[in-house]
């Protein structure tokens, strides 16, 4: 039973009361597993780029930016940098402050090579006395954790790692925004030299990005003679997701409703606002420096031609199956381009009538494109790609989670195990159908592909609710091919050593 207070709450948020029913119903009956027949692996779902192609993707990606083209590059940045620095918070709580644990070891061995080292050593020397190497002579490591991390200090442990500084050049220090702005300029820039970045962020730091890159544009304007517009948003409220107590009834905090952010997939909503005809994304950490960003540009400019040239293709069919009445000749070479260069599989096709093949084909051609690169999986995490079986009974390419996996099912765990390549979040998406009218990104979500989580609050344990992933569920019913990059194009930050990694140091 919802209370005043309850209605008012979700009327604040955005959530109908009928949104909130689907929420309970989802908690009470769970999600269904995906039936998926098999991981996607090179010359199988997983494209592998010749040399002898590069030319032609590259080709048709600059002659893409010369025209009249809006081109956005999209980065989810609102998480908090804490769990970067979970080991060192773990430290700050030990009792006698000793260095014991090889991450922390290393952290002080190598202090000096972070980008933040100056910035810190001033903030010791400001709230110490003493700068870094000084007190960590004298064994008071706690002191330098404490002004790296504190509020009163550089405030690490709350910013999110967008505005942390991540890398160090001769005369220069530069966080992942900055990055993200000089990657723009190199595959993103258009012919008019116009650069798009927008970065979803949380409210609370909003000011702060705003102001960096404020006071950035002009610089990186000049430098790579490009015209940067940056934009912001957050996440919605109406996407988060209520949470219940472990019998499914609503979990409540002081007698008020708890909701969650509904995770990542929440962001089919900030991206389905991007008024662009392609759209880059890409996670906010996995930058590196200007000595390693060559394999990166590349494949990102080789994703977006491979992009490019099958659009074209997909919006020629598309006109002559609107405009005409194509000959069987013609309808074979369309299903044929679906099986082999969109991997839609449709065991019905030869029951089919002529006009049931032309919807068919009308249906599944006009619907928004992604080219996602495929990284070999050495153990990083990250959703994988498999070939599974859609709601209409065809079968495509998904990036799948193990959540959705049925674990119960030996089969179906075999097949997860025998994935060996993940996606690094290196997508490139088309979103316009051919008349240039823009998907509404929303109708090709699939909703029953969320997962329900065990999460605790102050102490007492509940269940959330986690929306379809934005590259999982939330584009299910996209159009979608997976080509293999090599493992240099993905360098995230997880944990603050990985930035005195080789690719993060620079040469």
């Amino acid at each position: 039973m919802l209370t005043k207070e309850d209605s008012e709450c979700l009327a604040r948020k955005g959530i109908s009361e009928e949104r909130l029913e689907e929420q309970l119903k989802r908690f009470r009956e769970g999600f269904p597993f995906l039936k998926v027949y098999r991981p996607a692996i090179i010359g199988d779902g997983i494209v592998h780029i010749e040399e002898s192609d590069k030319s032609f993707y590259m080709d048709k990606w600059s002659k893409y930016l010369n025209g009249d083209v809006n081109i956005v590059k999209f980065v989810p940045a609102s998480g908090a940098a804490s769990r970067m620095f979970k080991s060192l918070f773990e430290f700050l709580e030990l009792n006698d402050g000793v260095l014991f644990r090889e991450s922390d070891l290393k952290f002080f061995e190598e202090i000096e090579r972070f980008a933040f080292f100056d910035t810190l050593d001033d903030k010791c020397k400001e709230r110490e006395g003493k700068g870094v190497l000084e007190l960590k002579k004298e064994g008071r490591y706690k002191a330098v954790v404490a002004n790296l991390l504190d509020e009163k200090g550089l405030n690490y442990g709350l910013l999110p790692k967008g505005l942390l500084l991540f890398h160090k050049y001769q005369n220069s220090l530069r966080t992942p925004v900055e990055e993200h702005m000089v990657e723009g300029a190199l595959y993103a820039k258009n012919g008019e030299g116009k650069v798009n970045l927008h970065f979803t962020v949380s409210l609370e730091h909003m000011e702060h990005f705003r102001r960096m890159c404020q006071m950035k544009l002009d610089e990186y304007a000049y430098t790579y003679r490009a015209k940067f517009d940056v934009s912001f948003s957050v996440q919605k409220s109406s996407t988060d997701t209520v949470a219940v107590d472990k019998d499914n009834h609503l979990f409540r905090k002081n007698g008020l409703l708890v909701f969650r952010p509904g995770g990542h997939g929440a962001l089919i909503e900030n991206l389905n606002e991007i008024d662009a005809d392609v759209i880059f994304i890409k996670n906010i950490d996995n930058v590196v420096p200007d000595s390693y960003n060559q394999p990166t540009v590349e494949y990102k400019t080789l994703l977006a031609g491979m992009l490019v040239a099958l659009q074209r293709q997909i919006f020629d069919y598309q006109r002559m199956l609107e405009e005409g009445s194509p000959s069987v000749d013609l309808l074979s070479e369309m299903l044929a381009f679906c099986k082999s260069k969109l991997f839609i599989f449709n065991d019905n096709l030869d029951s089919y009538s002529r006009e049931e093949k032309i919807t068919y084909l009308k249906r599944k051609l006009n619907r928004p494109l992604r080219v996602c690169g495929m990284v070999k999986n050495e153990g990083e995490p990250g959703g994988g790609p498999f070939l599974c079986q859609n709601q209409d009974g065809t079968r495509s390419l998904q990036i799948l989670e193990s959540s959705q996996f049925d674990k119960d099912d030996e089969d179906q765990r075999v097949i997860m195990k025998k994935s060996a390549f993940f996606n690094p979040v290196d997508l490139v998406c088309a979103v316009r159908n051919y008349k240039g009218e823009k998907y509404d990104l929303r109708r090709f979500v699939d909703e029953n592909t969320g997962f329900i989580s065990l999460k605790s609050k102050d102490g007492k344990e509940l269940k959330a609710l986690e929306l379809p992933g934005l590259w999982n569920g939330a584009m299910s019913d996209w159009n979608t091919i997976f080509v293999e990059v090599p493992i240099e194009t993905f360098n995230p930050v997880k944990v603050v050593n990985d930035l005195l990694r080789k690719e993060h140091q620079g040469r």
